[in-house]
């Protein structure tokens, strides 16, 4: 059986990265491996052994186009509107608050935030198949 370990997306600014997942998600460098061309940061926390990778090809100064084929990453959270306060408080700029429902029946609590580059990631509450 396969098992899901990381996901990669292109960054143009490894610091500005880094802050913003360890801010935003508390994601932490748990590796990070240094090429010639290109930088791997592997990031992670204690809730879950997947990792998010971030790769920074050297000497790129043009911003990534993500075309239309990016959906987003997703992330759980035990309390969506306290972690959407709070990501408000830091000026990250949450997008509002959504209660998802399909004919009446609830699916989901979840709002979506952007990271440096423009990814988009959602953050949706805890619960049911979103554990």
């Amino acid at each position: 059986m396969a098992k899901a370990i990381h996901s990669m997306i292109r960054v143009l600014d490894e610091a500005r990265s880094v802050a913003f997942y360890d801010q935003a998600f508390g994601l932490k460098v748990a590796d990070r491996l240094d090429f010639d061309s290109f930088t791997l940061i592997y990031l992670a926390n204690a809730e879950q052994s997947f990792e998010l990778e971030l790769t920074v090809n050297k000497g790129r100064t043009e911003p990534y186009d993500l075309g239309d084929g990016y959906g987003h990453l997703a992330v759980s959270v035990a309390d969506v509107e306290a972690e959407h306060a709070r990501l408000t408080a830091a000026g990250l700029s949450p997008r509002k608050l959504v209660d998802f429902q399909n004919n009446g029946v609830p699916v989901a609590k979840f709002f979506f935030i952007a990271d440096p580059d423009g990814y988009q990631v959602e953050v949706v509450q805890r619960g049911g198949r979103f554990q």
